[in-house]
């Protein structure tokens, strides 16, 4: 029998499942599923989906039965059921994956939840002061985990070399035209300066490029930062790695790049592996963007 093929949209899925600033009317924290479709590099057409718990609901079970209800909803909007949930909120990880088990989706940890985290300043900025009940503060937990040291990158994702680089937003634009054998890129604000300067580094390994970029691929990369002399690499839930050592010369004017970027293109950042620098294709390149903590 020949199955037809679907034309439903295909996207992962980033959820946060937590209490927010607000007293409902039991003088209990109010409870939120805040669901977001993964935006990709040209199709910004996204699925969002919202759902109150009550307090006393706050279960894995309650959690299963929401997500059936968010895949029949996005199912009538024409939206396929995702194959794999982004959960950056590390209290809630045991929760989320005991329901996305039940259903059969994967749950990765991860920070690549940009979606999701700008519906979620905007509504911590915009929604939530004008609701009845609303406290002014999360009156959770801090949602990021106490800073990790950082540590030194895996063995597998060291190359033999790497180096500072930057591309304009015009040339960024172009990317899903590159070859690539692995990357994650994510959609470009029309409003960003196509002329502006966005900072990165290349990783180079003459005989093990392809190996790290699948490597890299699968720490889920998020942002660049300078921490004092240092450059890290955060990545995962809860992930920092040290990429390198920066000489007190060089930091002013990398750490102006990088902070340009974050006031003027979006926050966003790159990483490119390569076997070398005269190699025409890339054998990774994934987009990051800076775009602070909740």
């Amino acid at each position: 029998m020949i199955q037809k093929k679907s034309n439903l949209k295909k996207a992962d899925w980033e959820i946060d499942f937590y209490s927010r600033p607000i007293i409902d009317e039991n003088g209990k924290k109010r409870w939120e599923l805040l669901i977001t479709s993964t935006n990709t590099f040209k199709d910004t057409t996204t699925f969002k989906w919202e759902k109150i718990c009550p307090a006393s609901s706050v279960n894995s079970l309650w959690l299963k039965e929401a997500l059936e209800e968010a895949i029949s909803e996005a199912n009538s909007q024409g939206w396929d059921r995702p194959s794999v949930l982004r959960c950056w909120r590390a209290s809630m990880k045991t929760m989320i994956k005991r329901a996305a088990d039940k259903i059969g989706i994967e749950l990765i940890s991860s920070r690549r939840t940009y979606s999701l985290l700008e519906w979620l300043i905007d509504r911590e900025r915009n929604l939530y002061p004008q609701q009845k009940g609303y406290k002014g503060v999360n009156l959770a937990p801090p949602s990021t985990p106490l800073t990790n040291q950082a540590i030194p990158l895996p063995e597998e994702v060291r190359g033999d070399s790497w180096s500072f680089a930057s591309l304009s937003i015009n040339t960024l634009r172009e990317a899903n035209e590159w070859e690539i054998e692995f990357s994650n890129l994510i959609p470009i604000k029309d409003s960003i300066d196509k002329d502006l300067s966005i900072p990165g580094i290349r990783l180079f390994s003459s005989k093990r490029s392809l190996a790290l970029a699948a490597w890299l691929g699968g720490l889920e990369p998020a942002k660049l930062l300078i921490e004092g002399n240092q450059l890290i690499l955060e990545a995962g839930q809860a992930d920092r790695w040290l990429v390198t050592d920066i000489k007190d010369e060089a930091k002013n004017a990398i750490e102006n790049n990088f902070l340009n970027a974050k006031q003027k293109a979006d926050g966003l950042q790159f990483i490119s592996v390569q076997k070398n620098l005269n190699q025409n294709s890339l054998d990774g390149f994934w987009m990051l963007k800076d775009i602070g903590e909740i």
